[in-house]
């Protein structure tokens, strides 16, 4: 493990985008419009941070790397779903995207619609087509919690919370139980992923894997929250400033900038924490945690 960061994070980035690439169907495969809706909500954009945790998550146990690439790739997946019908008029009513205009501008609602319907549908087909640990156990198992990630009791049922409590003022532990499920259960579910196509983490060091991806999971929404109210649309490659615009409550609304720049310093130490047992071989884990506490969009 000698490449720096950056160097490592670029080579994770151009695999998970080669290999998605290579599995979303042709612009030219018929319904065409669809499959060029497909392409453009995924390919060519994004940070990359799930695939980044599900691959340092994979070298923690030196899994194999082209398992951990399917894996990678069927969480962003779910991510890229998530995100085209987010911006639908129905739910957060957003036109900008990663630099571009979001999928129901760019085609039509019906498009977009379809879009997340079948972006879902292919994480689960990538996860079925080959074996990916040992043992298809841990493999059915692996398909599970992507499926809990995502629905009512996940991301889905996190966004129904959100949608619920526009213009309410929300508790700190009314605001963390939805974003645990919203944001947070995605990124527990990309680093235990990685983690399970190895075979050398036992239970406990997987427990504590899951409680380091939690602390993660949480932070990531406090510096979404901190960069809503402080940076521009064209460093987001999103509108800025939504969050206040809609009413809804956040880190920032709740805690103010200062406490809520703290409270994402205090997650990371936590996160630190739990991966100290593993030492050097979670440097990559430590690296992601730094990367997205630091960002900038």
């Amino acid at each position: 493990m000698t490449a720096d960061f950056q160097s490592w994070a670029s080579h994770c980035q151009a695999s998970i985008e080669n290999f998605l690439d290579s599995r979303l169907p042709a612009a030219d495969c018929v319904p065409v419009r669809l499959h060029r809706a497909m392409r453009y909500a995924v390919l060519g954009g994004g940070k990359r941070v799930r695939p980044l945790l599900a691959f340092a998550a994979g070298e923690l146990g030196q899994a194999d790397v082209e398992s951990v690439t399917v894996v990678a790739a069927a969480v962003e997946l779910i991510h890229a779903y998530s995100l085209v019908h987010d911006d639908m008029p129905s739910m957060d009513n957003d036109v900008l995207r990663r630099g571009k205009p979001t999928c129901h501008v760019e085609f039509d609602e019906a498009t977009a619609l379809l879009t997340g319907d079948s972006l879902q549908t292919l994480a689960f087909e990538l996860l079925t087509e080959k074996r990916l640990t040992e043992n298809t156990v841990t493999q059915l198992d692996m398909i599970k919690q992507l499926a809990s990630a995502s629905g009512s009791r996940g991301m889905a049922g996190g966004q129904a919370f959100d949608l619920d409590n526009v213009g309410k003022m929300l508790t700190l532990p009314e605001l963390e139980f939805m974003h645990i499920h919203k944001t947070g259960a995605l990124i527990r579910a990309a680093v235990m992923l990685g983690a399970h196509c190895s075979n050398q983490l036992d239970e406990t060091q997987l427990k504590k894997l899951d409680h380091f991806a939690k602390c993660v999971g949480l932070a990531f929404q406090v510096v979404d929250d901190l960069l809503d109210a402080e940076a521009t649309t064209a460093t987001l490659g999103k509108t800025a400033g939504k969050d206040a615009e809609n009413n809804k409550p956040t880190y920032v609304s709740i805690m103010g900038i200062r406490e809520a720049r703290d409270r994402a310093e205090k997650l990371q130490q936590d996160a630190d924490s739990i991966l100290q047992e593993f030492g050097d071989a979670a440097l990559r884990l430590r690296q992601v945690t730094d990367f997205i506490i630091k960002r900038k969009f």
